[in-house]
């Protein structure tokens, strides 16, 4: 695996001091509750340590979900396709304000009627990189009524898709190990944001 990827990655630039600080992510406990703290890439190296996350679904008018294909650059899960956002919030800092931040960040939409859609605990290897998932994530959903603007260091690709185009590209296209684990577990959240006959 390429280390300037990685580094780049894990690593957050001070513009004062010119040095490199870490980014470390919330440990926590089966319950969710916070136990400490770990650096970004220790706490997806094999066999993971439990880590606060979050994932957000954006819709738009015509009830079809926001998908983003994530950037190669990326050091875990480069080139597949994934829900509208996911990340970690900052120690502190609280998963909505985290969700809608990267939100921002990643695609250039600010999320609107975003509301919280439950949790879910996954543990899911990577078989390419090696690294694993091992995630207390924060689930979110809410609509997209701006065209997205992606950064293309985070983000490849975008699309809007109907139940039935995410099936089919679904069975086409690699997506990340954690997509369906997510999207099943925000479905009843998804169902009433979009109502019955969206499909979800």
């Amino acid at each position: 695996m390429p280390t300037t990827p990685v580094t780049t990655a894990s690593t957050a630039s001070d513009a004062s001091s010119g040095t490199r600080e870490p980014i470390l992510l919330e440990l926590v406990d089966e319950s969710g509750n916070t136990v400490g703290t770990a650096e970004k890439l220790a706490a997806h190296q094999a066999p993971g340590q439990l880590h606060r996350a979050f994932s957000v679904f954006l819709f738009d008018e015509q009830g079809r979900l926001l998908i983003q294909r994530r950037a190669l650059g990326k050091y875990h899960s480069p080139g597949v396709w994934s829900n509208t956002c996911c990340g970690h919030p900052y120690p502190g800092e609280s998963p909505f304000a985290a969700a809608a931040r990267r939100t921002y960040e990643e695609l250039g939409v600010s999320p609107t009627l975003l509301a919280e859609a439950g949790t879910v605990r996954y543990n899911h290897p990577d078989p390419h990189s090696g690294l694993v998932e091992q995630e207390y994530n924060h689930l979110f959903v809410g609509l997209a009524q701006a065209a997205p603007r992606p950064d293309p260091e985070e983000v490849g690709e975008t699309a809007f898709v109907s139940p039935a185009e995410l099936a089919e590209r679904h069975a086409a296209a690699p997506f990340s190990a954690w997509f369906m684990t997510v999207l099943d577990a925000a479905r009843p959240a998804i169902r009433e944001l979009t109502g019955s006959a969206g499909g979800w």
